[in-house]
């Protein structure tokens, strides 16, 4: 039997998932948002980054992630947050909140230039580990993911898709949209080979998430 393309991340085995609870149960504090690249802190720690369209649940994964309901705080208004939002974890790990994308109610001129920060982020950091890429579960990868995706290839940072809202789809409703996210992310080159499946409400998928962030090098 052919193996399949992306499969599920394994669960981590206990001692990669008491690293990652350790990483995650200790100290994260908001550092800044970021609104030039001058403005980025200083690169001397790896970091990791989280993309999503907007309403994606980006910022309740990040929550579910280290334990505390409000470290990320989403936006009433989908697109509105224009920052790149970062976090140290501990003194050991950035994670960076990227802003959302997809139906930003903002200026043209706005979106355009922290699409241009983005960009600039994306290709020019050399801490940057990986990018995790969340991707709704009732929806799967759609046209405004293509762009960041493409864009995570031509920097050449590698991405890993994370699932959200599991909890909101039915297990057997769930393999026509892993069918058409693994078809989507063939054409990627940049594209980690595991799936992470999660949901920030139940708690699936979060040790594994943050196994894989604290085993990064």
């Amino acid at each position: 039997m052919t193996a399949l393309p992306f499969p599920l991340a394994d669960a981590p085995d206990p001692d990669a998932a008491e690293r990652g609870r350790l990483m995650f149960a200790g100290p994260v504090e908001f550092v800044k948002g970021v609104v030039a690249m001058g403005g980025l802190p200083p690169a001397d720690r790896i970091e990791v980054c989280f993309a999503g369209r907007s309403n994606v649940g980006k910022s309740s994964l990040i929550n579910a992630l280290t334990g505390r309901r409000t470290l990320a705080r989403a936006s009433n208004t989908p697109g509105r947050t224009q920052e790149i939002n970062y976090f140290a974890l501990g003194e050991a790990r950035y994670l960076v909140d990227l802003p959302g994308y997809g139906f930003a109610e903002a200026p043209v001129a706005v979106v355009a230039r922290w699409q241009a920060l983005l960009r600039a982020y994306l290709s020019g950091r050399a801490t940057l580990r990986r990018a995790f890429v969340l991707i709704d579960m009732r929806h799967g990868i759609k046209a405004v993911d293509e762009e960041i995706l493409t864009l995570l290839d031509r920097a050449a940072v590698p991405f890993q898709t994370v699932l959200t809202k599991a909890d909101k789809v039915k297990a057997a409703d769930r393999e026509p949209v892993l069918a058409q996210v693994r078809a989507a992310l063939q054409k990627h080159p940049a594209a980690y080979p595991e799936l992470v499946v999660t949901s920030s409400e139940k708690g699936d998928g979060i040790e594994t998430l943050r196994a894989i962030v604290a085993g990064l090098e």
